[in-house]
């Protein structure tokens, strides 16, 4: 493609193809285990992408989309929205949609623990899901608006993506961490179990200083890049900030903190490997909890609206009838002229014109067969949906309540048997207010019915046309029905969630027979007759939030700050935009050291372009730290680990972006820095050998563990382009550069709107000058 004097004939990283593109493209990332490639664009549409860049679906979430990331297996992706919103999508379908942030979420990352969810000698039993020995398989939410009559179609195959996002039993326990732009940082167990929530502003890093310690904050930070390490025990942090001395201790010696920098923290997430097959069981079982009480939820919102139709097309029809009355002069109510027929007496005018003219057999029939219609409706959602799912959770909630039991496993990590005593009681109340609302629903459409077949026969009588083939009625069922269902709704009362708080009027004597009951054991609340079935509902989802929310609380407070690294000196207007700093954090197996889980199985790699207005004498280059970690052999506060070198860019060239290829090699994309505004210069892209840089030692016990600025600046590396494995690239670049490791190709975006994928592992001509031979 390009030839260059003296190049020899294979070119560096094979060119798969060069595609023009209809929108910038602002994220980028490869798909972990299959040839995709999910990107937004820079008006937030979501694109995925094959390998050979046929388009298999775009999805616009109306929010601006700040960042994007892969659930380890590859099968379900996670997108950050500009409201602090995390949307987990399959195949372009809505999987699951949470708030854990107030604002937006900059940064995600989705880890799973390197090993598998197998018994461990001195270990509690891995997680076994025992829901589907008694029941079927876990209902799915009815389709909205409604189940209408003649339509018991649900939601389509794409629910059977979030039922396998939710039963995780069988598959490895794994932590989606998010960042967003005012230093918050949260955890979710299978991406939708919220677990912890910690805010770096909130922090107390800890600093080695003379013979004592001191402590420091950050102050107006802003994350850039999480990332946990592959056994979950370490969350590295990216972040800017205002590092100021908490002055704990009073020195006589202040520390010396360059108040804006780039910063980086090491924070204990040891916790999740430490309870994570507790963890596990608590997280599958509350995840499903939460789906199946969107199940109720929306089954509810099914019952509330069809029932409403129903109610509407009744009162419209008969709502003439009132008219009727008033415009012939009577001063009696619709409820009183149907008791008057009833009884035999004279039939009034309006009346008989209501009948014969207004509603006749066909609009009775067509009333009849909408409200008793949506009442076989209704029971079937009930019967198909909401039980079902009530029952489920009552389960569930009582494995968890037998887990809060084993309180030497579990209290470690907030179960709490009392809150959860409360939220299996309401969910087997629920079940109650279950059966409650089936019988007022079978009570209600059976008396519309007998109301109705009594219209028809008086219909047929008045118009001189008796039929015998018309179903009987019950007289005292019909006068129940006019004084008290006419113009009553107990249905609507029972599931509407806006009347929620309206308490259900129940006789004193009723009342006292309850709490007779309650001296036999089973429950404890006494009010739960005076509450609808939406109120019940309420209850018991409330109270489950209550006990989930221990362990969050929990696990919250146990995830510290360990280390904290200064990385550099910034100006206030460098942190303003993120795509300033090219940065990147990855995780490596520590192949030299055993593997001992939660302390040196794996090592962290941090890449970074240090700006140039931070040190003036050190231009154009790029810092790379590993091992920033905390020596678990040693006690004090060194970071007797880490170690720091310095790359200078080729002259002639600025970094556009970075990524952490492998764990010994670094891919820099460049543009030529004479290039024009058009963008019509050209590229490079660079792999470089970290294998062989000469790394340098840092290990400092004064006040803050800052760069040994003297040492990297001595033994800067000086990348020349000849002398490196690069790939000269036709048009400007810009960021995102998207390297998948696991795949071997990075995938370049021209400002020109192209899209060019490399193959990293492969150069060009090589396959040529092999078949030659």
């Amino acid at each position: 493609m390009e030839s260059e004097e003296g190049e020899e004939s294979s070119i560096p990283f094979q060119l798969q193809f060069d595609k023009p593109i209809p929108f910038q493209i602002k994220i980028a990332e490869w798909n972990p285990e299959k040839d995709l490639l999910a990107m937004v664009t820079e008006d937030s549409k979501i694109l995925l992408h094959r390998f050979n860049w046929q388009r298999l679906w775009t999805i616009s979430p109306g929010r601006p989309v700040t960042s994007l990331c892969w659930r380890p297996d590859g099968k379900a992706i996670a997108v950050g929205l500009e409201d602090g919103t995390i949307a987990l999508h399959d195949n372009g379908k809505l999987l699951r949609s949470l708030k854990p942030h107030d604002v937006a979420v900059v940064c995600l990352n989705w880890e799973e623990d390197g090993q598998s969810n197998t018994d461990e000698i001195g270990k509690v039993s891995a997680y076994e899901d025992r829901t589907s020995r008694f029941f079927l398989p876990a209902p799915r939410a009815p389709k909205m608006p409604g189940v209408v009559a003649g339509d018991s179609s649900f939601m389509d195959d794409g629910e059977d993506s979030l039922a396998e996002l939710s039963n995780a039993s069988f598959r490895k326990f794994n932590v989606l961490c998010s960042g967003d732009r005012d230093g918050s940082i949260c955890f979710n167990i299978f991406g939708i179990f919220q677990i912890g929530k910690i805010n770096i502003h909130e922090l107390s890093v800890p600093v080695a200083y003379l013979d004592g310690h001191a402590s420091c904050k950050l102050f107006n930070a802003t994350i850039y890049k999480v990332a946990l390490s592959k056994d979950l025990c370490r969350l590295v942090v990216m972040c800017t900030g205002e590092l100021r001395d908490c002055d704990i201790e009073p020195k006589e010696e202040k520390l010396n903190i360059d108040l804006h920098g780039l910063h980086c923290l090491a924070m204990d997430t040891s916790i999740f490997w430490k309870r994570k097959y507790e963890l596990h069981q608590v997280a599958q079982q509350a995840s499903n909890i939460e789906d199946l009480t969107e199940v109720i939820r929306e089954s509810l919102s099914v019952l509330s609206k069809q029932w409403a139709d129903a109610m509407k097309t009744f009162h419209d029809k008969f709502h003439s009838l009132s008219t009727l009355i008033i415009d012939n002069g009577l001063e009696s109510s619709p409820q009183e002229e149907f008791l008057s027929l009833l009884g035999g007496a004279r039939i009034s005018p309006a009346l008989n014109q209501f009948l014969v003219n207004s509603l006749g057999e066909v609009g009775v029939k067509r009333v009849l067969k909408s409200v008793c219609g949506t009442g076989k409706e209704l029971q079937l959602v009930v019967l198909d949906h909401l039980q079902p799912a009530a029952e489920i959770i009552g389960f569930r909630m009582g494995e968890l309540r037998g887990l809060s039991r084993w309180r030497a496993r579990y209290q470690g990590i907030g179960l709490d048997e009392r809150l959860l005593d409360e939220a299996t009681e309401n969910a087997g109340l629920l079940l109650v207010q279950v059966q409650r609302f089936m019988m007022v629903l079978s009570s209600v459409v059976q008396q519309f019915s007998n109301f109705f077949n009594w219209l028809l026969k008086s219909i047929k009588y008045l118009m001189q046309e008796p039929n015998d083939q018309l179903m009987s009625y019950n007289s005292e069922l019909l006068v129940v029905f006019l004084k008290f269902l006419y113009d009553q709704d107990p249905v609507k009362d029972l599931v509407d969630l806006s009347e929620a708080d309206d308490d259900i009027e129940i006789d004193i004597k009723t009342i006292e027979r309850v709490r007779q009951l309650i001296q036999f054991g089973g429950f404890s609340d006494t009010d739960f007759l005076r509450r609808t079935l939406a109120k019940e509902f309420q209850h018991m989802e409330s109270s489950f939030k209550r006990a989930l929310q221990m362990p969050f609380t929990t696990i919250s407070r146990k995830i510290s700050c360990m280390k904290l690294l200064p990385l550099c000196p910034l100006q206030l207007s460098t942190t303003q935009t993120r795509s300033t700093i090219p940065m990147s954090i990855s995780f490596y197996k520590n192949e030299l050291c055993a593997d001992t889980p939660c302390e040196s199985g794996y090592t962290d790699y941090i890449s970074f372009q240090v700006p140039d207005e931070a040190f003036p004498d050190i231009q154009n280059c790029i810092g790379i730290a590993k091992g920033f970690k905390q020596n678990s052999n040693n006690q004090t506060n060194d970071y007797t680990s880490l170690e720091a070198v310095l790359l200078s860019v080729p002259s002639g060239y600025h970094c556009v972006d970075l990524s952490l290829y492998k764990d010994k090699e670094l891919v820099l994309l460049m543009n030529e820095t004479s290039a024009n505004s058009e963008g019509s210069g050209e590229a490079c892209m660079m792999v470089v050998q970290t294998g062989n840089l000469p790394f340098i030692s840092i290990s400092r016990s004064s006040c803050l563990n800052q760069w040994e600025l003297e040492d990297l600046k001595s033994s800067i590396v000086y990348l020349e382009v000849e002398n490196e494995k690069v790939r000269k690239l036709p048009h400007s670049t810009i960021a995102p550069l998207a390297v998948s490791a696991s795949r071997g190709v990075a995938c370049v975006f021209a400002e020109r709107r192209r899209a060019l994928v490399y193959i990293l592992e492969e150069d060009e001509d090589e396959e040529e000058v092999s078949e030659d031979k």
